[in-house]
């Protein structure tokens, strides 16, 4: 067994499908919503010890902290927040991309968030952290795939 929660599905891919079929179920925006705050409850636990100033997601008006481990070709995202339905937020970006490999994070766009409506019924303050939180992980990826490339030539 893995001690990670994530992946859950084969692919990115495969996790967003399966992201917009669950939310596909809810008749309203309230029932994501708190399907949304179920998916928080349900993130691995955080450290205390990561909760600094360099781990902190500025860009959220939430407290968000962000750590993430290299496992050889694979990445292993680890978030956290104060608020729970940017935790629910958290716990959907993880489900795609932590887990993956390096080369899926920085290649696979999140396309779940258009597919279920996410873009349309969140905050400004919401949608623009978790874009940040978004792009934070494939900037990750992709800087970490440049640097592979300009090490093998």
């Amino acid at each position: 067994m893995s001690k990670h929660l994530f992946p859950i599905e084969a692919t990115a891919l495969d996790a967003q499908h399966t992201i917009a079929d669950e939310f596909s179920f809810f008749s309203d925006w309230s029932e994501r919503y708190q399907y949304l705050i179920d998916l928080g409850k349900k993130l691995p636990a955080f450290p205390d010890a990561w909760k600094i100033e360099s781990n902190r997601l500025t860009a959220c008006q939430s407290m968000v902290w962000v750590v993430i481990e290299e496992e050889g070709e694979h990445l292993h995202i680890h978030a956290i927040s104060d608020s729970t339905i940017v935790s629910g937020l958290i716990y959907l970006a993880l489900r795609v991309y932590s887990g993956r490999t390096i080369e899926e994070i920085a290649s696979i766009e999140p396309h779940y968030i258009t597919r279920i409506g996410l873009a349309k019924h969140l905050s400004p303050t919401r949608s623009n952290g978790h874009a940040a939180l978004l792009a934070m992980i494939r900037e990750h990826a992709k800087h970490l795939l440049a640097s592979q490339e300009s090490g093998q030539t």
